[in-house]
């Protein structure tokens, strides 16, 4: 099997809830000598950002977006080591990761955090349904290093949070410290430029290479 075959297999096993599939479909590709970030890259995330899509659509509902999740947990389960290894020691900053306040939909969120992990960010994931106030109070204990705030929402009415959490960052005259990168099915470069925020992402990897250069 060819290495777009094994990245397309690890696609369809997101997309069709296939546990079991998810994780062979991991180690197949560990095995061909696909990395673990090329795996995420192209198999998990493509899976992931299908699957969103279909929530946004009203297409499936959350036990397959459960479902999704732990397959991907699945794969994740086989990959994080190897992620690991191959990890950069770059240290290019300090990502504060969250799933918008009234959102619990971590999926995304997750890749996100393992993938600014796996490209030298030192992480600080602050978990789902996250308000303001505390978005606000990590930024200040990190104050004085390069921060990146990388938020998610699945749904629009948990996106439109995002403006307030921009709000609430520029009122306690911490806007110049921090880079804020916002991403979700819903979100667009339109609703970035609205709220005065510096970047979106298609998925986790390009996520990655956004944030990397949010912080040159």
């Amino acid at each position: 099997m060819g290495k777009q075959d094994i990245l397309n297999k690890l696609k369809d096993t997101i997309v069709t809830q296939n546990i079991n599939g998810c994780a062979e479909a991991a180690k197949e590709a560990l095995d061909a000598g696909i990395s673990a970030v090329e795996a995420i890259d192209g198999g998990l995330s493509v899976g992931m950002k299908i699957v969103g899509d279909k929530f946004e659509a009203a297409e499936i509902y959350l036990p397959q977006i459960m479902m999704s999740a732990k397959a991907m947990n699945a794969a994740m389960e086989i990959l994080t080591p190897e992620l690991e290894k191959e990890q950069t020691d770059e240290g290019v900053g300090t990502a504060i990761t969250f799933v918008q306040e009234g959102d619990i939909h971590d999926i995304g969120h997750r890749l996100v955090s393992t993938m600014l992990g796996a490209n030298g960010f030192k992480i600080v994931d602050l978990g789902v349904d996250v308000p303001n106030d505390t978005i606000v109070d990590e930024i200040k204990k990190l104050k004085g290093g390069k921060i990146l705030l990388a938020g998610s929402a699945l749904m629009t009415t948990s996106m439109l949070g995002q403006k307030d959490t921009v709000l609430a960052i520029e009122e306690e005259g911490l806007r110049d410290s921090v880079k804020i990168m916002f991403g979700g099915a819903p979100v667009s470069d339109g609703w970035i430029a609205e709220i005065g925020a510096d970047a979106t992402a298609e998925n986790a990897a390009d996520a990655a290479r956004v944030a990397l250069s949010l912080m040159k």
